[in-house]
């Protein structure tokens, strides 16, 4: 039975993540801490590593329950912050490395996600990512994983992109991880931080080219392809009913495919 091998909350967007052994459901569905803060510059937009390189040079450890972080900004030493308590701290230290203003803002309802139309964790399978590693030379799946970012990863007796079964030509799949029913929307359309390395910023020569040419190539026979207008996509999108708040999802918690469904489903 597949299974839920890991869990992973990226407390401030773009930044490093944290693994965890559980983690709650928002009525949202998003998981609670995950992208809870972004950082802004002052036009408004996110600082992220897709519009500025330097975010990738920034390590973080985060402590979840004493809303700490501690920081490393490169020739420096370490800085912790209280996420609360010590935010124009924080802002400053940001501000004075991207060499611009810095806002921190938060959002404890659904944080701040990509795909502001599925708010759900994004899902990828252990195989998957061994199988993608491997398409690239000296590339670790530890690696594969800080570029991916993914939030739950599936692990057992599965093949490579088995994760691509969670969705649908129309609709969304019902599925459950443990007690938690999932809706999976569509295969996550990638940007270009998965072409960089995730401590350099160095872009990896014809990552995409590779990645794309590969993914064709080896896409299961019964993927809904239609959700495929190109095929720079891995990992997959959700979404979640309002009955799923408050839930917690674990480490160990058994996919249960036998009760996958067609559910159309309207916003």
């Amino acid at each position: 039975m597949p299974y839920v091998a890991r869990i992973s909350l990226f407390p401030i967007k773009s930044l490093d993540g944290v693994d965890v052994t559980k983690a709650t459901m928002l009525s949202s569905s998003a998981l609670q801490y995950d992208r809870e803060y972004a950082m802004f510059d002052e036009g408004g937009k996110f600082v992220n590593a897709k519009r500025n390189l330097k975010v990738h040079l920034l390590r973080c450890e985060f402590s979840l329950s004493d809303r700490s972080v501690c920081i490393q900004i490169p020739g420096s030493k370490s800085l912790q912050f209280h996420l609360d308590q010590e935010r124009q701290l924080l802002e400053a230290v940001l501000t004075e490395f991207f060499e611009f203003p810095v806002k921190l803002e938060q959002n404890t309802i659904m944080g701040f996600p990509d795909d502001t139309n599925s708010l759900g964790p994004t899902i990828i399978s252990t195989p998957t990512l061994r199988e993608v590693a491997s398409w690239f030379p000296d590339m670790s799946i530890e690696e594969l994983r800080r570029r991916l970012r993914a939030n739950i990863e599936i692990d057992g007796d599965i093949p490579p992109f088995w994760e691509d079964k969670l969705f649908a030509v129309d609709g969304v799949k019902s599925f459950y991880v443990g007690d938690v029913n999932f809706f999976g929307v569509n295969p996550c359309a990638r940007c270009i931080v998965p072409t960089r390395d995730s401590y350099t910023g160095e872009a990896y020569l014809n990552f995409q080219k590779i990645f794309v040419s590969k993914r064709q190539e080896t896409l299961p026979v019964d993927v809904a392809l239609s959700r495929f207008n190109h095929f720079f996509r891995l990992s997959v999108n959700t979404k979640l009913p309002m009955s799923e708040a408050g839930k917690t999802l674990q480490i160990g918690d058994e996919v249960e495919i036998e009760k996958c469904k067609l559910v159309q489903f309207f916003t």
